[in-house]
């Protein structure tokens, strides 16, 4: 090996040890990567940052927004809630999500349809009480396995079809991969829900102090609607419909409070006290079309409208005032829409309750004046935190359209996955799907500052020639053994080398070196394409190889090593399965 060919394999390999080791975030270890790639020589000063407009980094990027919006539009997550009070075990919701992600993923782009079924993995999380990082690997390496189906499943399926097309003149047709990729998906779907018990319980995104200082305990008024599913409910379905989530604390009807019985039959135009957590009362709200009274049209002089949750101090002129008496609109621009106080269960109409000092209160305002509103109301801000309540969710179809309409266009062939990821993604924001603030707030930086640091530093393996180094080796390895160890050689050669090319990079260096190997021998050549294609598409080692273990990565609070105690149980099973399903039905001579 020259020089630079072995100071590229030892700062990979150093990195690795590093990533594997957790001392540092995985972003630093990144960072420090690329420094010494530059320091080496073997990362060139005009390739260091070409990683930050790389292809990876705006998909996933733009896919994390996407996922956002479906997440704020509440579609999915209303579709899904019929399944999830039928489906309780963790094991069986496992089963759904990771079939629906991995079916969906053979005919869209295996990113795009995990992007859209992580916001439910988040709701199914919650109500069960599991944390989110025992579905969201699961669900990506799923994704991966549901990919090598189709043609349009995964980028290394559609570069080993012109590799074929170039040595035989025929390529392989859409569903020529499907009796393979069908077979280790229904392995992967037979594994990971009982796999899932080897990832660590502990593992969830970094906690905010938002998150800190989460207030579960909200009343909140509203008024039923006049297409209200609640209209002509009695008070005990109306709790049960919604799994005992929120409680009505009072009712008022005709301008009398009326006690909420069991058996009180609710009528339109009814006024409740709804108690809950904000995600519940907001689900509970959109789902049954119900109007919170205390928000009132505010004057937003183009500013965008907001919630946020505040403690009132102790000098507060709020203080033994209500909010009617205070004038909260007329005076301050702000709606008061919901009232936490500890240890006491409120009953009043929100603008008849005595504010006191201590009580957590959820204000709707212009963001940029909100700040200011608080000063001259005495009332310190809580860490901000995602607060849908009386924020004006756009309960539509717009996010979900915008998204099939992306992954249409890449699977079609018209305009490239980057491009059409990062259209959806604007346009999910200039639609108002999902405000800016939000947007932002949705992308895991340290992410993507990670992915655009190790493109360069991988490609280094390819620019100093250390991987037609190893490709040429592994062609002496292969040449003694029989046609399906040679196939499995592949394989896993491709399984080892995708997280540090990329999969479509990895397809690009082993393909010709399969075809030719394979050429030599006198063997076909499909049994080793597709076993390429295979071993680049399944990367369930680390978070780099693939876009879809990266996208989980933040959101699951995984660290580097985690992938490893779920992908190379997962890595062996492919390895065993799918070379005699290769050698099956793509037989080497």
């Amino acid at each position: 090996m020259t020089l630079p060919q072995t100071l590229s394999v030892i700062v990979l390999a150093v990195m690795m040890a590093l990533f594997i080791w957790g001392r540092f975030r995985y972003d630093v270890v990144a960072v420090m990567a690329l420094l010494a790639g530059i320091a080496t020589g073997i990362v060139s000063p005009e390739a260091a940052f070409t990683g930050f407009s790389d292809d990876i980094v705006i998909i996933v990027g733009s896919a994390l927004v996407l996922s956002g919006a479906v997440q704020r539009s509440g579609v999915i997550e209303r579709l899904m809630l019929l399944l999830q009070k039928r489906v309780k075990r963790t094991e069986a919701q496992l089963l759904v999500l990771t079939a629906s992600v991995g079916f969906a993923s053979a005919l869209v782009k295996n990113i795009g349809a995990l992007a859209m079924m992580i916001p439910v993995a988040f709701q199914m999380s919650k109500r069960s009480n599991t944390a989110p990082s025992s579905f969201l690997m699961p669900m990506s390496f799923a994704s991966l396995l549901g990919g090598l189906m189709t043609l349009i499943g995964t980028s290394p399926n559609i570069i080993v079809s012109s590799v074929r097309e170039e040595m035989t003149g025929e390529p392989f047709r859409m569903f020529d991969y499907l009796p393979v990729g069908l077979g280790l998906t229904l392995i992967g779907l037979a594994f990971l829900p009982i796999g899932y018990r080897m990832l660590p319980r502990d593992r969830r995104a970094a906690p905010t102090l938002g998150e800190a200082l989460d207030i579960q305990d909200y009343v909140t008024e509203v008024r039923i609607g006049p297409r209200s599913p609640a209209i002509d409910e009695t008070v005990a379905d109306f709790i049960a419909r919604h799994d005992h989530e929120v409680t009505i604390t009072n009712l008022i009807r005709d301008h009398t409070r009326s006690a909420p019985f069991p058996d009180t039959v609710l009528h339109a135009d009814d006024i409740l006290i709804l108690g809950g957590s904000p995600d519940s009362l907001e689900r509970v709200i959109a789902g049954d079309r119900l109007e919170l009274e205390g928000r009132e049209t505010i004057s937003d002089n183009g500013s965008d409208i907001g919630v946020i949750e505040a403690v009132v101090g102790t000098d507060s002129p709020l203080v033994m005032r209500t909010a009617s008496r205070m004038q909260l609109r007329e005076r301050f621009g702000v709606n008061l829409i919901a009232v936490s106080r500890q240890g006491e269960r409120l009953v009043r109409r929100l603008g008849n309750i005595m504010l006191s000092a201590g009580d957590v209160i959820v204000l709707q305002g212009p963001l940029d004046l909100l700040p200011e509103r608080l000063r001259d109301l005495g009332c310190l801000p809580l860490a901000e935190r995602s607060l849908r309540l009386g924020n004006n969710a756009r309960r539509t179809l717009l996010p979900l359209v915008i998204l099939a309409a992306a992954m249409s266009a890449t699977a079609l062939g018209l305009v490239p996955v980057a491009v059409a990821f990062f259209a959806a993604a604007g346009l999910v924001v200039i639609s108002g799907a999902l405000p800016v603030r939000e947007a932002y707030s949705h992308i895991e930086w340290p992410i993507l500052i990670m992915l655009a640091a190790l493109i360069p530093v991988s490609d280094s393996l390819r620019t100093t020639g250390a991987s037609t180094l190893i490709g040429e080796h592994l062609s002496v390895l292969a040449s003694t053994l029989p046609p399906w160890g040679a196939v499995m050689l592949i394989m896993a050669a491709a399984m080892a080398v995708t997280p540090f090319l990329n999969n479509a990079a990895t397809v690009l260096v082993m393909a010709p070196i399969a075809a030719t190997f394979a050429s030599g021998l006198g063997y076909r050549p499909e049994p080793f394409l597709m076993a390429t294609a295979v071993g680049a598409g399944c990367d369930f080692l680390t978070p780099i190889g693939h876009q879809c273990n990266t996208l989980v990565m933040g959101p699951g609070g995984y660290k580097f090593g985690d992938y490893a105690r779920l992908g190379a149980p997962l890595s062996l099973l492919v390895l065993l399965f799918g070379t005699p399903l290769i050698m099956w039905f793509w037989p080497a001579v």
